[in-house]
């Protein structure tokens, strides 16, 4: 490369400057690996957790090696869900995957997919994220970060050591929520609700503070909750998502063809997550009965109307925060439920 400095120098450029340029980094340079690293909760063997292998070796592979990121599940850099808002705004991460109602101190519409009973079924969780998409990208951006991509999970069920049938099973049980919603409604049935991070949750059921876990079958497996509550009660309280973003900036260096490699790389994680989790129940409940876990369905209709009355508060609060934004989503998806 110097030398062809040196060349245009004899082309009418002084050799001093030719030098400058050179010294200065004006000149093309080969082009450079970028590594990231990406912050995630969830172990390795859950569905996301997978499915961020996949994309990274996506990523790698569409890039020829050029870009190359490293998943780091369990928290293992330090950071938990709700940190990752932060973390990727300000660039202390690059990218992360995240529970998306961990954002909702700053964005209170990342509540969304775990408002219970919302969703009913895997179709309406993914009409309900098509719909409120624009929203979840618009929040994104306040915070200097890009949308790549989101993985659901199955359906949320309470992990508990008996199955619970009434309102009157839930008073004061110690049960773990991941977000406000869960919060308000289990504190509204009587229950002595404890949000709680997904790193932190067998812990916690170690040392009694939690006595049972509100997650999906895919999530109790990946921790063996068994080992603690071995009663799954599968209610479809809801569908909530994992987020992964990157670091508007970060993005932005990256050269336009390496930009569409990591675009279309997460459009192919999400495609195969919304596909993959159609299936991973069923694998996660073979899982579930060789731990010998009592699987517990089809709730009493008294039971589930008890719960559907009790998260009218959280839909209330959300609505409150999120204002005629939060009422254009929920209409809209209600009008295209409707015409399914």
């Amino acid at each position: 490369m110097l030398v062809e400095t040196l060349r245009g120098a004899r082309r009418g450029h002084t050799l001093a400057a030719a030098l400058c340029a050179f010294a200065l980094g004006t000149l093309p340079v080969a082009a450079q690996t970028v590594k990231w690293d990406m912050s995630m909760e969830d172990r390795a063997n859950s569905l996301p957790g997978e499915g961020a292998i996949a994309f990274a070796e996506d990523v790698a592979k569409a890039t020829n090696g050029q870009v190359v990121i490293t998943v780091h599940h369990g928290g293992a850099l330090g950071f938990k869900n709700k940190d990752h808002l932060n973390a990727v705004r300000d660039g202390v991460l690059p990218l992360a995957q995240s529970l998306a109602g961990a954002f909702s101190g700053q964005e209170p519409v990342f509540l969304l997919s775990s408002l219970p009973f919302v969703a009913r079924n895997l179709d309406e969780a993914k009409l309900l994220y098509d719909v409120a998409r624009p929203a979840y990208e618009e929040a994104l951006a306040r915070n200097g970060q890009k949308l790549l991509y989101s993985s659901p999970f199955p359906p949320t069920g309470i992990w508990a050591k008996k199955p619970l049938r009434t309102v009157d099973d839930l008073k004061g049980l110690k049960i773990r929520t991941y977000d406000v919603n869960g919060t308000i409604t289990f504190k509204n049935l009587g229950a002595a609700p404890l949000q709680v991070s997904f790193s932190d949750v067998v812990p916690q059921l170690g040392t009694g503070n939690l006595a049972a876990v509100l997650t999906s079958a895919d999530g109790g497996r990946s921790l063996k909750l068994w080992e603690f509550t071995p009663v799954f009660n599968d209610l479809g309280y809801a569908f909530p998502l994992n987020i992964t973003a990157v670091n508007a900036d970060a993005f932005g260096k990256l050269s336009p063809a390496q930009q569409k490699a990591v675009m279309d790389a997460g459009s192919a994680a999400e495609a195969r997550d919304w596909t993959a989790v159609r299936t991973w129940e069923a694998k996660n409940y073979d899982v579930l009965r060789e731990n010998k876990t009592e699987i517990v369905k089809d709730a009493p209709p008294a039971f589930l109307d008890a719960l559907a009355k009790a998260r009218e508060p959280a839909i209330k609060d959300w609505l409150d925060k999120t204002r005629a934004n939060g009422k254009s989503i929920l209409d809209t998806f209600a009008q295209k439920v409707g015409h399914q």
